[in-house]
């Protein structure tokens, strides 16, 4: 993900970035393991994301969850027979529980480190004319701080070119999984949440935007 600043909002407006790798060590054990074993649904698209997968060139365990373009979230649950799973769909309290403490993890990457042996893993860039960013989306994750999304006759307008560069292969979804379902479809396993279309699950009715 490429962005180029063109004109710098008068009264700021940063970019959040948090490397998620970094954050997965930041993860209970037990919330690594569950986290493990989730995969989100493109609200959009349809596309299957493991929420932890390895990177492709440094292979460090990371998280990810777009938290703006979200329609379901699928569970692996081991079955009493080793080595085989079955699956389940979140329900709406348990995806606003995770959307929540995901948005936390990223948010808890720019406190000050707590102990000498941890440290910040997440940045607020404030720009400056002309910067150009270029993001690993799969290594950091990125969102707009809050004051970004107020109006701009009181923020300042911003205007950015960004450009996504495509992957160099699909990050297919472990425990066979299909890469893609009709999100637009009916729920394929009968319950859970399931849900297609616009910005996706509405984890925070009072964030207007969730990118």
């Amino acid at each position: 993900n490429m962005g180029h600043i063109i004109r710098v909002p008068e009264n700021g407006g940063a970019t959040l970035i948090c490397h998620q790798g970094e954050a997965y060590d930041a993860l209970s054990p037990v919330e690594q393991e569950r986290w493990g074993r989730l995969v989100s649904v493109n609200s959009n698209s349809g596309v299957l994301h493991p929420l932890v997968h390895e990177h492709r060139i440094t292979g460090r365990k990371s998280v990810w969850l777009h938290l703006g373009m979200t329609g379901a979230v699928f569970e692996a649950v081991p079955k009493e027979m080793e080595g085989e799973k079955e699956f389940r769909l979140l329900e709406e309290d348990e995806m606003m529980l995770l959307f929540n403490r995901y948005n936390d993890l990223l948010n808890d990457g720019l406190q000050q480190a707590a102990t000498p042996t941890s440290r910040r893993y997440t940045i607020a860039h404030e720009y400056a004319a002309g910067d150009f960013l270029v993001i690993d989306n799969l290594a950091c994750a990125h969102k707009a701080a809050p004051e970004a999304h107020n109006p701009a006759a009181e923020q300042g307008l911003r205007v950015m070119h960004r450009t996504t560069v495509m992957a160099t292969g699909p990050l297919d979804p472990p425990f066979g999984l299909p890469p893609v379902v009709n999100i637009n479809g009916p729920n394929p396993l009968g319950q859970g949440y399931f849900k297609g279309g616009g910005l996706g699950f509405r984890w925070d009715p009072h964030i207007r935007m969730h990118n």
